[in-house]
C-alpha cells in the first residue's frame, strides 16, 4: 500500500463514507439472494438495462463525456438522471473522472490504473482509500467545463443520490422489501461492479488492436457484462466514437442503441471509429 493516498501524518486516507456505503450495498446483495424469484430477477435485470445501459453506456459515457453523438436536452438529462441511479457519482464528477483517466490513463496522474497498485486499486480500492471529489469546483472547472455551465446538471451532481433513493422507497412502499433488496442493493452491487472491471479487466486481460499509450484492452467478456463497453483499448484508440465494437464479431449493445437513435432521427453527429482506425460523423445535426 505504499502508494496509497495518505493522511499528513502518514496512515492511509479512508473515504469513510464510501467504504461504508459500499459494505451496506453489499450486505443487502446477499440479503437479496435469500429472496429469490424469476420475477424479482427480470424485474431488477431491466433496472439494470435502463441505469448502467441508458445511464452509464449511452449517458455518461458516450454522450456526456467524450460527445460521441447528440441527442435532445431532454433525452441527455433523462440518461443523466438514469446514470445517477447507479450509485456512481454525479455526471459532473463521473465525467471529470473519466475524463481525467483518458488524459493519464496507465501514467502519473490516472484516478485508477492497475498498473502501480494492482488489479484490485483498479476496480475498488481507489475510492475506498482515494480522494473523494464529488463536489470539488476545481476538478469540475477543469475537466467539465461544459457541464458546469448546464443548471441542472450541477444540481443533480450534488444531489445525485436524490433519484436512487426515492426510486428505492417507492419500490419498498409499493412491492416491499424484496424488490427493494433486488432492484436497488443488489443490482447496484452488480453494476458496480461489472461498470469496475472495464476499469481492472479491460486494463489487464485481452488483446490489443491498437498501440496506444496504456494499457488498455479488447476483454470480450467485460463488454458482454457490460453491454459494449469492454472494447477498451478500441475506445481508448477512438475515444469520440459512439462505436467500440469495430469488428462485426465484437457485440456494442450501446452502439446497437444509438444506431437506432440515429435512424429514428434522434441522435444525430454521430462520430464512428472503422477497425482501420477511420473516424468520421455519420450524421450532422439538422
Amino acid at each position: 500500500m505504499a502508494n496509497y493516498p495518505r493522511n499528513p501524518d502518514g496512515s492511509i486516507k479512508v473515504s469513510w463514507v464510501t467504504t461504508v456505503a459500499f459494505i451496506i450495498f453489499h450486505i443487502g446483495a446477499i440479503a437479496a439472494l435469500f429472496f429469490f424469484s424469476w420475477r424479482l430477477l427480470a424485474v431488477a435485470f431491466l433496472v439494470h438495462f435502463c441505469c448502467i445501459g441508458f445511464g452509464i453506456g449511452l449517458g455518461y459515457h458516450r454522450l456526456l463525456t467524450h460527445r460521441s453523438y447528440k441527442v435532445p436536452k431532454v433525452l441527455e438529462y433523462f440518461f443523466a438522471i438514469c446514470g445517477t441511479m447507479t450509485l456512481e457519482g454525479g455526471p459532473i464528477f463521473w465525467v471529470s473522472t473519466h475524463r481525467k483517466h483518458h488524459q493519464f490513463s496507465d501514467h502519473e496522474g490516472d484516478p485508477h490504473s492497475p498498473r502501480e497498485n494492482g488489479g484490485w486499486w483498479a476496480h475498488i480500492l481507489w475510492m475506498t482509500f482515494g480522494d473523494p471529489f464529488h463536489n470539488k469546483a476545481e476538478m469540475a472547472r477543469k475537466y467539465a467545463p461544459d457541464l458546469s455551465r448546464d443548471k441542472f446538471m450541477v444540481w443533480l451532481n450534488t444531489y445525485h443520490w436524490l433519484p436512487l433513493t426515492v426510486f428505492g422507497l417507492g419500490m419498498w412502499a409499493a412491492f416491499g422489501y424484496e424488490y427493494l433488496l433486488w432492484t436497488v442493493f443488489l443490482r447496484v452491487t452488480y453494476g458496480l461492479h461489472v461498470t469496475w472491471l472495464v476499469n481492472s479487466a479491460s486494463h489487464m486481460w485481452g488483446p490489443r488492436r491498437f498501440e496506444t499509450r496504456d494499457d488498455s484492452r479488447n476483454n470480450w467478456w467485460v463488454a458482454l457484462l457490460t453491454f459494449g463497453e469492454g472494447w477498451h483499448n478500441n475506445h481508448h484508440a477512438h475515444p469520440k466514437s459512439a462505436r467500440h465494437g469495430l469488428a462485426w464479431y465484437e457485440l456494442d449493445v450501446t452502439w446497437i442503441q444509438i444506431w437506432i437513435l440515429k435512424k429514428l432521427g434522434i441522435a444525430t453527429n454521430v462520430k464512428v471509429a472503422s477497425v482501420d482506425g477511420e473516424l468520421e460523423v455519420e450524421a450532422k445535426a439538422a
